[in-house]
């Protein structure tokens, strides 16, 4: 879950990353408890929560190590899943 602050209103929305199950298309969304998510392409409820990636931006001289070999991202879906390959 990301969370998007919006300034105007002092707000923290929860977006939501899902990739759906029927044409594979990768989305984020904002969920709320009176709004179920849908593919914005096809419209299928029929979705697969993702783990959510963020950023950090730090001041440092020293640069972070790149991503491990296979199987050392943390993708929950196990080794060989994610897109670093």
């Amino acid at each position: 879950m990301k969370r998007f602050d919006s300034p105007k209103y002092n707000l923290q929305m929860p977006l939501f990353e899902y990739i759906c199950r029927d044409c594979a298309q990768a989305f984020e969304t904002l969920v709320t408890a009176s709004r179920q998510p849908a593919c914005p392409v096809c419209d299928s409820q029929s979705l697969e929560k993702q783990l959510s990636v963020f950023a950090v931006s730090v001041t440092s001289r020293t640069t972070a190590p790149a991503a491990g070999p296979c199987g050392t991202c943390g993708d929950p879906r196990g080794p060989g899943a994610c897109n670093l390959n």
